[in-house]
């Protein structure tokens, strides 16, 4: 089974670099909770900001809730708080926060009349919903215990959003998605990937859960 293109040793680089800055939110006052509603907030702006054609507004601010995703997790585990609750507010958020991004480009599309954005922007988020409900499924009735699903599959979130970031960067230097412009390749070509790497995660997902149940 080929693994995700986030490595497991450089998830875990990545979350130590994210604990000191996570700590000081928490010396701040701030709660792993709080981190978690922030995130969300961050994303509702970034998905604010697709929805006005603000691209280079929207895919900075999706970098930026992207980093903070971080913060809560780390925030936890540095601090002895981590909980089931914590576990499931984070997760529930974390889709909530991907969704409204891509309602917020799909609008955009479509008041442009770009049809086939606004087709690839609900395709991409589809195929995104896809991947985490095989992996909160597969954990809930015992396979891969703990974090392990999020190794399978070449197009975890961090991936996804690094390819949507692009995505929307890059379409805003093109001069937008309006009629004529050259986001609109740029665009469609990000949410056509993510579309193609989250179906391709889920296929591996399912694959690696049949391989660990006992044959019938």
């Amino acid at each position: 089974m080929i693994g995700s293109i986030v490595s497991p040793e450089l998830r875990q680089r990545v979350r130590g670099l994210a604990t000191p800055i996570a700590v000081g939110f928490g010396r701040l006052g701030l709660t792993p909770n709080h981190l978690t509603l922030i995130g969300f907030g961050i994303s509702i702006v970034a998905a604010v900001a697709a929805g006005m054609q603000a691209w280079l507004v929207g895919g900075f601010l999706l970098i930026v809730g992207g980093v903070f995703d971080l913060f809560d997790g780390a925030l936890a585990r540095a601090t002895g708080k981590a909980s089931k609750l914590g576990a499931f507010m984070d997760s529930v958020f974390d889709r909530a926060g991907e969704a409204v991004v891509y309602i917020g480009i799909a609008a955009a599309c479509a008041a442009v009349d770009f049809g086939p954005g606004a087709i690839l922007s609900a395709s991409a988020m589809a195929s995104a919903f896809m991947v985490s409900y095989v992996r909160a499924k597969a954990e809930s009735l015992g396979f891969t215990a703990g974090t392990g699903m999020a190794a399978v599959g070449l197009a975890p979130r961090e991936v996804r959003i690094v390819i949507l970031t692009l995505g929307l960067l890059l379409a805003g230097l093109s001069g937008g998605v309006a009629p004529g412009n050259g986001g609109r390749p740029v665009l469609a070509a990000a949410l056509g990937l993510t579309t193609v790497l989250a179906t391709i995660t889920t296929i591996q997902r399912i694959v690696h859960v049949i391989r660990q149940s006992p044959q019938e």
